[in-house]
């Protein structure tokens, strides 16, 4: 009995991305089991009054369950202006155009496509718990269908690209749109030059594409995705997720196809934005990896050439000696010993005469810098050899 508990056990733990856990009877083991959740259960053992609940709901309760997961997922994206019926009775280009359509009731809001979802997880944990049960082939295609739609909003998130969402675009805004080499208007590997976008016409011509709340989507997933590896390789650009999530807010508070216009222009502009931050370390003569500590270092009334350049080796010099000796150091972040050996380090290195900060630095500027710099180190650095840059 014990055995088979543990066995049960193993198979409901809980992982994440698993829904549930599959058991098969292939030899009749229930009557069995209903003694062991008896035995561990603190239920009946003696085989008197009714015992413990059913190990597991009767088959009609199963399929009721998930008929009541579809219907609940359907009639959500109805009430929203489409029948998810539709797919199924349309093929080829027009099932296509379905399931876009779809796609763009769904995101008609962050909020719409998370309840979506929801709702279509739910779905699938219902369908998976039927799999044995001859009548859930009745739901086959309800599911199948909510399932396509589910996947192709994830696949339009896993691959969120700019130049995607543009191509898309391309028949309402190819005015608007300066490709940056010359290639063939059919090349699906078409690259366009987001900086030489007319953003005023761009907005003109995107009120004819049908498709605005999905690529307004899209253009987010991209925008997270480039904020989210910018900010782990220099923390000094949290000001670009402020902005972010500022245009996102002004977005989700008052939501109109004139909000929709702008806030695709406004994640446009920001993405060129930030493409000019990514290529500030080579203006500074930097990669991203010195960049960072050049930007932690550096005091914002320090402009003069010669003094940025000290700061610059400073940095250079540092982040070496760093990662050839003290971050060599084996899981240096999980013993103390080697923590405090490392943030003395970086600060009797800034003080040093020689290898440390100019004179126009205090003694409380010293200070403030190497705690930050250490701050940078220990989140980013495991050790030498595996970092936010490598």
């Amino acid at each position: 009995m014990h055995t088979l508990m543990q066995a049960i056990a193993r198979a409901n733990r809980v992982y994440e991305g698993k829904n549930n856990g599959l058991i098969i009877d292939y030899c009749g083991i229930l009557k069995n089991l209903r003694q062991a959740l008896a035995t561990f259960g603190g239920g009946d053992t003696g085989g008197g009054g009714e015992g413990p609940d059913p190990p597991v709901k009767p088959e009609e309760e199963l399929l009721a369950e998930l008929a009541e997961a579809i219907t609940f997922t359907k009639k959500f994206v109805a009430d929203r202006g489409f029948k998810l019926d539709v797919i199924n009775e349309k093929t080829g280009f027009e099932k296509i155009a379905a399931i876009k359509e779809a796609k763009e009731i769904i995101n008609q809001s962050e909020e719409t496509r998370k309840r979506f979802e929801i709702l279509a997880r739910t779905v699938f944990v219902k369908f998976k718990s039927c799999l044995t049960i001859p009548a859930v082939n009745e739901y086959k295609n309800d599911q199948a269908i909510i399932d396509i739609v589910y996947k192709k909003l994830q696949d339009d998130r896993d691959k969120a690209d700019i130049s995607e969402v543009i191509r898309d675009l391309h028949d309402v805004i190819d005015k608007a749109i300066v490709p940056d080499i010359d290639v063939d208007p059919e090349d699906k590997n078409k690259i366009y030059d987001i900086s030489k976008i007319d953003f005023e016409k761009l907005k003109e011509e995107f009120r004819k594409f049908p498709g605005k709340n999905t690529a307004v989507q899209s253009l987010k997933d991209q925008v997270e995705k480039k904020l989210k590896r910018m900010i782990a390789k220099n923390p000094l650009r949290t000001d670009f997720y402020i902005r972010y999530k500022e245009i996102i807010e002004e977005y989700n508070k008052e939501k109109d196809r004139i909000t929709i216009e702008e806030t695709f222009a406004a994640l446009l502009k920001f993405v060129d934005e930030m493409d000019e931050e990514e290529k500030r370390a080579v203006r500074e003569g930097l990669d991203e990896e010195y960049l960072a500590l050049f930007d932690l270092l550096l005091k914002p009334d320090i402009s003069k050439p010669k003094a940025r350049d000290k700061i610059k080796q400073v940095a250079k010099d540092l982040l070496f000696r760093l990662k050839s000796e003290k971050l060599k150091v084996d899981q240096w972040r999980e013993k103390e010993a080697t923590k405090a050996a490392v943030k003395t380090f970086i600060k009797d290195f800034l003080w040093d005469e020689q290898t440390g900060l100019p004179d126009a630095y205090t003694p409380e500027d010293v200070e403030v810098k190497a705690g930050l710099v250490f701050e940078h180190v220990f989140m980013q650095y495991a050790d030498a050899e595996h970092n936010a840059y490598a």
